[in-house]
């Protein structure tokens, strides 16, 4: 674990991808084919695969207690190391004694992070992580905290492992790639290079994909200069879902790769009978069923040249976020949940079928491919794979003549449209906007599909709800570049309805600003500070800023109770005094406008 440690240090050290690359091509050459496979999966900046579900469940203050009792120190010394590194790793290097014996090899800490994952209950867990971090020297305590973590922070990432995993075995880096993505799992990838069989990697279900990104644009004239030939379709306001589809078992994942099947028990049935396996790419929305919703699918399924515009008003609408928020997060979904905030999964692109990875054919491809797949016969199965699925039964079902139309129900192919000139495309914005989503995406149909990238390829148009002018009232230290500097804010609205108007909090940004500004504005704070907690502060409400948002949803998290969505500053606002910022009034009124559709 040491001479992973410091080429921990040495990587960290330099701005240099490809000294960077070198720097760890030589250390898995020097290693053991089982420790070059551990090592790659750690300088990932992960302790276990990424396809796997196995988590270590320690939160930072088990952390930062072990080290503390570890190190004997007090509070002031622990929180002025943390101040002076924002960083815990570092801090246990710091704090933490050397001792003789001191020394862990690197299997052993893959080992002991198994233990950690299977043991249950915080006083297990603290025992393990304190007999840990006992045995290891400081420099190896570092980037065993780091990993826990998830916070590496030596510049070093994935795709850099990947080229250090070509460059060490002599291999293809596209064989690389293609395998990594594939396993979700870099030490088997590294295992397949070491024995050049990389091309026999095969496509692990239930280990998410990176998803496709949009760049935006402003204007219907900039939203056709990119590609000739562009797919539309509306921009729900939901989550995006990845659903994994093999053998009647069903899974969905969010866009940062946690499975969220739990939340949403009524829809894995609707897919679980595909004739074949998959990969679909779509968004779960809160949805709005007519009432006749059986009739309306027969119309589509009779008159296909009038599916687009059909199915965009006849199938129901979507509802806002803030109403599919109540679904987030739940592992047990009660009845009356199921019944009156329903779902459906939107399906807009198909990345896997038939046994053949598709994300290298064209859109105008997988878009015939996923027509075929979701049109095709569907047989009835009953998901068995979660515990909630199984509680649930027939919970929050419509009534309609069959299964296939229940079926049918929750999962909708997403209309498309063509737009070739800037009017049609203006068009379809107002129509998306008149049925209650947030805008357009729009889509170059001579595309691949490139996980976790963002291009030209799909842009996404839409306009602000609203902004707001907002007070700041405490920062944080950022993360990564910005560790030493304060960033993150967050800002609050004038409550009046009490005799002596108050600020409530109502959310949180860190985007927007430049290096320059947020330089500038991090030396005002350090002056301004009402109470120092370490890595956040309390500041002098006279800051105004104005952000802007996606949405707005009622939360018991900020003392307004309200927050929200993506929020990002637009300006920093010198020009207006704390008392011109918005009220807690102008909350309700855009949150009442927002929810009009609802």
């Amino acid at each position: 674990m040491l001479r992973f440690a410091q080429t921990c240090e040495a990587i960290a050290a330099t701005t240099k991808k490809l000294q960077k690359t070198a720097i760890v091509a030589d250390y898995l050459k020097s290693r053991s084919g089982d420790e070059a496979a551990v090592s790659a999966v750690f300088f990932s900046g992960r302790a276990f695969a990424a396809w796997e579900e196995t988590t270590l469940q320690i939160g930072g203050s088990l952390l930062w207690r072990a080290v503390a009792e570890l190190s004997e120190k007090d509070e002031s010394a622990l929180t002025a190391a943390y101040r002076k590194h924002g960083d815990l790793g570092a801090v246990a290097e710091e704090v933490l004694p050397h001792r003789s014996g001191q020394g862990l090899k690197i299997l052993e800490v893959a080992d002991t992070f198994q233990q950690l994952a299977a043991a249950r209950g915080p006083a297990a867990k603290s025992a393990l992580v304190r007999d840990l971090l006992a045995r290891a020297t400081p420099l190896e305590a570092k980037y065993i905290v780091k990993i826990m973590t998830g916070d590496l922070r030596i510049g070093l990432k994935e795709s850099l492992v990947e080229e250090a995993i070509a460059k060490a075995y002599g291999t293809g880096l596209a064989d690389v790639q293609r395998a990594n993505m594939l396993l979700g799992d870099i030490g088997r990838t590294l295992q397949l290079a070491v024995e050049h069989n990389l091309a026999n990697a095969k496509m692990r279900m239930f280990h998410p994909l990176g998803f496709m990104l949009a760049s935006p644009v402003e204007s219907a004239e900039e939203g056709l200069t990119y590609f000739a030939e562009a797919a539309v379709e509306d921009k729900y306001d939901g989550i995006r879902a990845q659903a994994h589809v093999s053998g009647g078992v069903v899974k969905f994942f969010s866009r940062t790769r946690d499975e969220i099947t739990e939340s949403f028990p009524e829809l894995p049935d609707a897919l679980a009978g595909l004739p074949q396996d998959a990969i679909l790419d779509g968004e779960i929305v809160a949805w709005e069923y007519p009432q006749d919703l059986a009739r309306t699918q027969r119309v589509v399924d009779e008159s296909p040249s009038e599916a687009g515009e059909m199915k965009a008003v006849g199938l129901g609408r979507a509802r806002p976020f803030s109403v599919l928020q109540q679904r987030l997060g739940r592992k047990k979904v009660s009845e009356k949940m199921l019944r009156e905030i329903p779902v459906a999964y939107l399906v807009f692109d198909v990345l896997y079928a038939g046994g053949e990875l598709l994300i290298d054919r064209p859109l105008r491809e997988r878009a015939q491919i996923l027509d075929e797949l979701l049109a095709g016969e569907r047989k009835v199965l009953r998901h068995g794979d979660t515990e909630a699925q199984r509680k649930i039964g027939t919970q929050g079902r419509l009534t309609f003549d069959s299964e296939e139309e229940i079926s049918a129900t929750r999962i909708i192919r997403a209309p498309v449209f063509l737009a070739g000139i800037p009017e049609e495309l203006e068009s379809l914005f107002v129509a998306a906007r008149a049925r209650g989503n947030e805008g357009l995406m729009i889509k170059d149909l001579a595309s691949t599909y490139a996980p976790g990238k963002r291009g030209k390829s799909w842009l996404k148009m839409k306009r602000e709800l609203a902004t707001l002018d907002v007070v700041v009232t405490a920062v944080e230290f950022g993360h990564g570049k910005r560790i030493r500097v304060l960033s993150d804010y967050t800002f609050a609205v004038w409550d009046t309805n009490t005799n002596n108007a108050r600020l409530v909090n109502i959310g949180k940004a860190y985007s927007g600003l430049t290096d320059a500004e947020i330089s500038e504005m991090t030396q005002w704070f350090l002056e301004h500070t009402i109470e120092d907690h370490g890595f956040r502060r309390t500041v002098e409400p006279k800051i105004v800023l104005e952000v802007a948002f996606n949405n707005m949803m009622r939360s018991d998290r900020h003392e307004s109770g309200y927050a929200l969505r993506f929020p990002r500053i637009v300006r920093l606002r010198p020009d207006k005094t704390p008392e011109e910022a918005d009220t807690i009034e102008r909350v309700r009124e855009i949150f009442e406008k927002q929810n009009s559709h609802s």
